[in-house]
């Protein structure tokens, strides 16, 4: 629509439906946008929780790997170590919150049975290994919602900028419009009236033969 626009009865409705439109889509992008920040400070408190969960468990897993390559020897660690497949049974979905799709992680949890024979082994590789399986686990976790914050984020800040450019710009704008067409519309209604008036006055002077002034 013209920034200007000629002062009609139409031009005045048209403007009046694109503010009302423009008031519309404002509070529609802010509820979107208020949803996907709650969504995203969700997402943040489980990454930082999970995060926790990594740092504790794979400590504890470097330590069992630890004792492992002193009584066992780093050598022997690292041949049974070749023996553990890799991970190729992960699927990824999507879920959609307010149009943004957010990845979610399939995987089947493994059992922790070591994918090595137990002749040259002891209990601290297969602490290692059960710890490892797990930090594995957690980090496909992170990843997950990691990658679902900075979608979010992106989305968050794209709707932020539409809104207000609707609140700041077509939406002043439109009431601004609304305004001075109404305005002119007034004021040529109150000079149509004050014309008739006249004219009426002129008609009930001639009638009764008073001179016109």
């Amino acid at each position: 629509m013209a920034e200007t626009l000629f002062p009609t009865k139409g031009n005045l409705m048209l403007a009046k439906n694109t503010l009302a439109l423009s008031k519309q889509g404002y509070d529609l992008l802010d509820r979107k946008r208020n949803i996907l920040v709650r969504e995203m400070m969700d997402l943040i408190e489980k990454a930082k929780e999970i995060q926790e969960k990594i740092s504790s468990t794979f400590s504890e897993a470097y330590q069992a790997l630890q004792f492992a390559n002193v009584t066992m020897g780093i050598s022997t660690v690292e041949q049974l170590g070749r023996a553990v497949p890799i991970e190729e049974n992960i699927k990824i979905r999507f879920r959609s919150v307010m149009g943004v799709e957010l990845p979610v992680v399939k995987y089947e949890k493994q059992e922790p049975t070591p994918p090595y024979g137990f002749t040259r082994t002891n209990s601290a590789l297969d602490e290692a290994y059960v710890k490892f399986l797990k930090v594995k686990e957690l980090t496909m976790d992170l990843a997950e919602i990691q990658t679902s914050v900075y979608r979010l984020a992106i989305n968050i800040s794209k709707t932020q900028k539409r809104a207000n450019s609707l609140k700041n710009v077509m939406i002043p704008r439109y009431e601004e419009m609304v305004k001075n067409i109404q305005d002119v519309l007034d004021e040529k209604e109150r000079e149509e009236f004050t014309r008739l008036k006249v004219i009426k006055k002129q008609k009930d002077q001639k009638k009764k033969g008073i001179p016109m002034t």
